[in-house]
């Protein structure tokens, strides 16, 4: 009788230590589960977090990279005037790039206008440069509408802006600031008129350029994706 109240105690009951086994493997199964989905997630996060600050460190090389191309026109010949990745590198200086570091491309363009203003062309600094680095600061604010769309309609758009808009500011500035024409509206048609073979070389560096400096990314993805792909499946085999 005694035997039978007790009939609850495991070490009475054949079937406990099954049961309790059982009860053992699906939790330590769910504990390696578990901890594996959470390594998984830290390793997807710390290749995320890589992946941002190399496309951060192309924002500053991009702006790098434009402004060494300025200087290295000086010495083209034919001199393709225009025809520079400055408005790409700022677009995308300001979809990729961090707002509280827009400073950087800003001085470091700006100083660049100062030494090629002074000592390359032989100009005296004027007022309208402050209208150019203002366009500057436009384009990289530009570039913050593709930091989440950036497809290629909107890229493309973004290119043509900055074509179109530093084509009328930057001529409008000639117009207003220097003598070399009259400061009637014959002579701001005229300012714009010979501007226009210049226009169409800066249309053409600006779409490629921008196509160029939003593709890259997308392809070193790619390809860190197909080589990790291809060293999981070595691996694995």
């Amino acid at each position: 009788m005694c035997g039978v109240r007790s009939s609850g105690n495991e070490g009475l009951n054949p079937r406990a230590p099954r049961a309790q086994s059982l009860a053992e493997n699906a939790e330590n199964t769910f504990s390696s589960n578990h901890l594996g989905m959470r390594l998984d997630g830290i390793c997807y996060s710390r290749h995320n977090r890589s992946a941002s600050s190399e496309v951060i460190m192309l924002a500053y090389i991009f702006v790098l990279l434009a402004i060494a191309s300025r200087f290295a026109i000086l010495k083209m010949d034919p001199h393709p005037w225009m025809f520079t990745p400055v408005t790409a590198s700022l677009l995308f200086f300001g979809a990729r790039g961090p707002r509280r570091q827009w400073w950087i491309p800003l001085a470091l363009f700006a100083a660049a206008d100062v030494l090629l203003t002074r000592f390359a062309y032989d100009y005296p600094l004027k007022w309208d440069e402050l209208i150019i680095w203002a366009w500057y600061g436009a384009m990289l604010w530009l570039g913050t509408r593709l930091r989440e769309n950036a497809r290629p309609l909107p890229v493309l758009g973004a290119a043509l802006t900055g074509s179109v808009s530093f084509f009328v500011i930057s001529n409008f500035a000639v117009w207003i600031s220097t003598t070399l024409y009259p400061r009637t509206l014959e002579g701001l048609i005229t300012c714009y008129a010979m501007a226009i073979p210049f226009f169409r070389k800066a249309i053409t560096g600006d779409v490629l350029f921008t196509a160029t400096m939003f593709a890259i990314p997308v392809l070193l993805h790619n390809l860190s994706g197909a080589v990790s792909n291809e060293h999981d499946h070595t691996a694995a085999a």
